[in-house]
């Protein structure tokens, strides 16, 4: 294997930075914001490079991120450069923009603190709603508040002089939605867990989401006004899930609460505060805006709108905006209580009526000095797109981690695992995260029994990961998912072949596999007498196409009655190769005829996989 060294480019170019008679590092213009691809064409080096240098920064980045000058100064100086701003282009630009690019540059050295952004998640009927609608109703900004008219899934509270904002998402599953197409919302996730119900599956996997996020935890114990709760009980459950709270000696910040009778709410709001200082969340509300779409849709009568969390910088009415692949003018702002406003500033919610199309979930937006500098940004994202398509960065699989590993484009192996039994978690895990070298991490970053569900699809490709089934299949909603977002999805019964399957990849050595696809299913709803006194299954096809000749599995519940294969299809009184999903038709098996109503049949073929 071709030894990859993570510092080569760095000394690299710390090497030509100091050349010559001068010990001196070299001086760098760049602008107050720049793309990673940009970045690193101006040092130069490689955009791994870049990437992996702001990973150990703590800032996850792709290559078309836009960072800050004081973020892109850090980068530059760990390459032995030193940075110094440099006034934007003005051509084309509106006097306002012109005003507004030079004030960013003045105005670069100093910072405020901006509000911290947090994300609640937790187990069904553990109180989230209940926790976001007491603080909503008690903490909220605005004095008519109680009077809110329009909800935009996100709104700000007030904590002694000080703002939080909340995003208001249906769980843990919108927020990877947002991370796996490269947008990092959150800054705290607040894990809420009741007291009388403890740790349960959809607690662990906002774990491992918020984990594989990076972003730092506080647990909320809700309902310790029930008779039956048990905080300590939660606190050694959460040990278990490598959740070690402060009392415990951790480094997690553990609250109880309870959000009926509205106990522990103001220490709550308190510790989001401290960890949001500790956080140092520090940002220049004059330099250009940034901002991510939470929520988009098309109203009837006002046309596309977009709820837009604003990042960085200060979103004005009248700003010429892009976002994502659409572009147009801010014609209007509402906040998270329905009235208009004139401006957002960073860490603020607000819902914007102006772009020319629906954006999608996760766009970023940033701001056009012109339309003609919008249209041609909107060509340039539509290109990027492109080429990242074509180059499937998203998707990581055991075939092509070799070859990726050798490149250094990747330096871990993110993989969710799911297993029939709670038992068989801790052996494969081991046995996985052993295969650990100085090329690459094997990470199990979430673990659970049960199907491959749409969640863990999701958080596969938000962490560029994979996933692995131990004695148990995937829900078809799911499979699809996968297929369409180019993830594999790997199922074994035997945890040596298992490890040895990764162990072999990690080396280039894997052997082909052959793979089950599943490409249609029909449900037998009559048996007629067909010929030789064989039976005919009469089946409406309820997911996609059955083939003649095809294999077939008869599956009767849970249970496999019979594999073999289609010998006829028969629609009315011809014979026909295929019949698509939302029809009725005749199947006829090969020495097989003890068919009953509400069996399935499972059309399927093996294909051949590198």
């Amino acid at each position: 294997m071709a030894k990859v060294n993570e510092t080569s480019d760095v000394q690299n170019v710390t090497d030509r930075a100091t050349d010559g008679d001068s010990a001196q590092p070299r001086i760098i213009d760049i602008p107050n914001r720049v793309s990673v691809r940009h970045l690193a064409e101006i040092i130069p080096a490689t955009p791994v490079a870049i990437i992996k240098q702001l990973m150990r920064n703590g800032i996850m980045a792709n290559i078309n991120q836009v960072i800050d000058y004081k973020t892109a100064a850090e980068i530059i100086g760990s390459f032995g450069y030193q940075a110094h701003l440099k006034p934007g282009k003005t051509e084309g630009l509106s006097p306002e923009a012109k005003k507004r690019q030079r004030i960013a540059v003045e105005t670069s050295g100093p910072l405020q603190i901006r509000p911290p952004i947090v994300t609640v998640m937790g187990h069904v009927n553990h109180g989230k709603t209940r926790l976001l609608d007491t603080i909503r109703k008690t903490k909220v900004m605005d004095s008519e508040a109680g009077h809110i008219t329009q909800h935009i899934g996100a709104y700000q509270v007030e904590v002694n002089g000080k703002r939080i904002s909340f995003l208001d998402t249906p769980g843990h599953e919108a927020f990877t939605a947002m991370r796996a197409r490269g947008a990092q919302v959150t800054d705290i996730t607040v894990l809420v867990v009741a007291a009388d119900d403890g740790v349960m599956p959809q607690t662990l996997e906002a774990i491992d989401h918020a984990r594989a996020a990076g972003v730092p935890i506080v647990v909320a114990i809700n309902k310790i006004d029930k008779d039956n709760a048990n905080p300590e009980l939660v606190k050694q459950q959460l040990a278990d899930a490598g959740l070690l709270i402060e009392e415990w000696g951790g480094d997690v910040i553990c609250v109880p609460i309870s959000a009926k009778e509205q106990i522990g709410i103001p220490e709550l709001l308190e510790n989001i505060l401290l960890l949001a200082e500790m956080e140092n969340l520090q940002v220049n509300p004059a330099e250009m805006p940034f901002g991510i779409v939470i929520e988009a849709g098309l109203d009837k009568s006002r046309g596309p709108l977009a709820t837009v969390l604003v990042q960085r910088g200060t979103l004005r009415l009248g700003d010429t905006i892009v976002v994502g692949t659409t572009w147009g003018r801010v014609k209007a702002m509402f906040n998270y209580s329905g009235k208009r406003v004139r401006k957002a500033e960073p860490s603020t919610p607000v819902q914007i009526l102006g772009p020319d199309n629906v954006p999608k979930v996760g766009d970023v937006l940033t701001v056009a000095g012109s339309e003609h500098q919008a249209r041609a940004l909107v060509q340039q994202h539509q290109s990027d797109m492109a080429a990242e398509l074509a180059m499937s960065g998203r998707s990581m699989n055991l075939s092509n981690i070799y070859d990726q590993v050798s490149k250094g484009h990747v330096k871990e192996l993110n993989i969710i695992l799911k297993v029939d039994v709670q038992g068989s978690i801790e052996p494969i895990r081991n046995s996985l995260e052993q295969l650990s070298n100085k090329e690459v991490q094997v990470k199990v970053i979430h673990s659970g029994t049960g199907n491959v569900t749409e969640s863990d699809v999701m958080l596969a490709i938000a962490s560029k990961g994979l996933i692995i089934g131990f004695n148990t299949s995937s829900e078809q909603g799911a499979k699809r998912m996968a297929d369409m977002e180019n993830i594999s999805i790997r199922y074994y019964d035997v945890i040596y072949s298992l490890a040895d399957d990764v162990s072999k990849a990690l080396k280039g050595m894997l052997e082909p596999v052959f793979v089950e696809v599943i490409f249609g299913r029909a449900e037998v709803r009559a048996v007629f007498p067909g010929r030789k006194k064989h039976k005919v299954a009469g089946v409406y096809v309820t997911d996609g196409k059955i083939n003649a000749g095809a294999s077939v599995r008869v599956k009767r519940g849970d249970q496999i009655i019979s594999e073999t294969t289609a010998n006829s299809i028969r629609r009315f009184k011809d014979d026909v190769k295929e019949v698509s999903s939302g029809f009725e038709c005749g199947v006829e098996l090969k020495d097989y005829y003890e068919f009953q109503t509400s069996d399935m049949l499972e059309f399927f073929r093996i294909e051949k996989h590198q």
